[in-house]
């Protein structure tokens, strides 16, 4: 299983690339001196502190526990889950792999379908 200073050096080079920061850039905007400190951050050689990661939190708009790598959501208050969400996750949750492979396939189908249906209106 992958040591937790190494997800979260991962996540935070994923985030820095995917921002468009360099790591001085990221330092500069952490108050930290020089890149070495997110250089080693990056490559699991040490931890942030929780100030700093905390801060990371607010430059990438993302929670802690993205952040962490213990989940995959990036910010859960923007998703609106109702009642059928639930109910159909949770039937969804019960289907054999068959079954789940057909749901899936289905949906493809469907929003491929509606996706064609408003060009064709336009």
């Amino acid at each position: 299983m992958e040591d937790s200073k190494n997800i979260l050096g991962k996540k935070i080079k994923q985030l820095r690339k995917e921002f468009e920061l360099t790591q001085e850039e990221l330092a500069l905007k952490l108050g930290l001196k020089g890149k070495s400190s997110i250089a080693n951050y990056e490559a699991g050689n040490i931890t942030p502190s929780d100030d700093i990661k905390l801060k990371m939190c607010e430059i990438f708009d993302c929670t802690l526990d993205y952040l962490m790598g213990k989940s995959d959501v990036r910010k859960p208050e923007k998703i609106n889950i109702d009642d059928v969400d639930v109910a159909f996750s949770s039937g969804y949750k019960g289907l054999n792999d068959t079954n789940k492979m057909i749901i899936k396939n289905t949906l493809e189908a469907l929003l491929a379908k509606q996706e064609k249906d408003e060009e064709n209106k336009k």
